[in-house]
């Protein structure tokens, strides 16, 4: 059994055993979730497997925070949080342990947490620099909850708390992929076709072999000076994308070793919060960039600025640039009439959110731009709070772009709107 499966099994099988104790009289009080239905209509030349929707799904999601009787004079908890989901598009049934994990205080400056947990850090709003822990962009596209954009990971997590400065560090034995553009829901540019491609293809994904080598680790350090947030950043691991072909001629590809090396800083700027972030990627397999089938080394640097406006209005905006170093080589190693990706990418975003109608109503315009690109990303929704447990949401992803190959402009067959009801418990 590959240990993949193994996981999806163990998952189905303490979420059966999540609900059935949790049912039990003195669990209920610790007990909350929602139950959610979606449904998602898609627009334009779409080639997936599905043409007319992407989403349409029942989903029960339940929460328990347990405090176990063996960890008595030590501070602890256990928390599962586990999900049943019925998906019309795959047409099947699944049970999912989305976070199971031990937390201990075993001293006042030392705290940690062991299991399969939801894993972030960074400053960017849907933008990563240093948040290299596995992401679901399918979902993001398709009109899912914003929880979902985040992927969880079996791994073990230690924070050291000093006067001076804390530690953050991270121990991930196995690798966890980002769910990305496979062309089952999304059709997307396909680099060894040159077209846009859709439907399930054929093709070979190597994963890093689960051993020591392997293992991820990811450190921050951080503190706090004045209401200034300041972080250096360590990552050792791989690319959470195929970045690599093993094999053209057999459509085979690998996720390159990747080490990433960066710092943020977050504080108030003119009545609001400013914050800068960057980091230096070291592509392990190719470090001069002299091999083309293999991700180049990059810098990525990013500024943003949020404040609170009047009449229950945000606004907030951000300025990514990606630069690919060892350039050259990278045109060199593209062949004949493949498209090229600029040296230097620039991204725009824009996020207005106003709350409406003593703040039930929540009206919500994320935008991506890149000048270099020139393709376009708007993420509008409207979320109506009918009662303190039921919740309507109504939104829309909407692409365009001038050319194919870039990273919006090859979902602009995906166009869709998308409406989800949630109640809670």
């Amino acid at each position: 059994m590959s240990f993949t499966l193994l996981k999806k099994s163990c998952a189905a099988f303490v979420f059966v055993l999540f609900v059935f104790y949790a049912g039990s009289s003195h669990a209920v009080e610790g007990l909350h979730g929602f139950a959610e239905g979606g449904w998602g209509l898609k627009f334009g030349d779409e080639r997936a497997e599905k043409d007319d929707f992407n989403l349409a799904e029942a989903r029960v999601q339940l929460k328990y925070l347990y405090f176990p009787g063996f960890l008595e004079g030590l501070s602890g908890e256990v928390f599962l949080k586990g999900e049943l989901l019925a998906d019309g598009y795959d047409e099947s049934v699944t049970a999912d342990a989305r976070e199971l994990n031990l937390f201990l205080r075993p001293l006042d400056t030392l705290d940690i947490k062991a299991g399969r947990q939801v894993l972030t850090w960074g400053t960017g709003d849907y933008l990563f620099i240093n948040d290299l822990f596995p992401k679901d962009y399918v979902s993001f596209f398709i009109g899912r909850d914003d929880e979902y954009l985040k992927l969880p990971s079996d791994a073990v997590r230690v924070w050291l708390f000093t006067d001076t400065v804390n530690l953050d560090f991270v121990l991930i034995p196995f690798f966890e992929p980002d769910n990305s553009l496979r062309g089952d829901r999304l059709s997307f540019y396909d680099g060894l076709t040159g077209e846009i491609s859709g439907e399930s293809m054929d093709r070979v994904f190597t994963e890093p072999a689960g051993s020591t080598e392997n293992m991820e680790l990811a450190l921050r350090a951080y503190g706090n000076v004045k209401g200034v947030e300041a972080a250096l950043y360590l990552f050792n691991g791989f690319y959470k994308e195929p970045r690599g072909i093993k094999d053209a001629s057999r459509e085979e590809f690998f996720y390159p070793r990747l080490q990433v090396y960066g710092f943020s800083v977050r504080g108030p700027v003119l009545g609001g919060v400013g914050n800068i972030e960057a980091g230096y990627y070291s592509s392990r397999d190719d470090l001069d960039g002299s091999d083309g089938a293999i991700e180049n080394p990059s810098i990525k640097y990013l500024a943003g600025y949020s404040r609170d406006l009047r009449d229950d209005l945000r606004a907030g905006v951000q300025y990514l640039v990606e630069e690919t170093l060892y350039y050259d080589r990278y045109r060199e190693s593209l062949s004949e009439g493949t498209p090229a990706a600029d040296e230097f990418r620039h991204l725009l975003t824009l996020r207005l959110t106003k709350l409406l109608r003593a703040q039930t109503v929540e009206a919500s315009l994320f935008t991506f731009y890149s000048p270099s690109d020139r393709d376009v990303y708007l993420r509008p929704s409207v979320g109506y709070k009918v009662t303190d447990n039921l919740k309507v949401t109504a939104g829309a992803n909407i692409f365009s772009g001038r050319f194919d190959h870039t990273e919006f402009g090859q979902l602009e067959g995906n166009n869709n709107v998308y409406a989800r009801v949630r109640y809670s418990f």
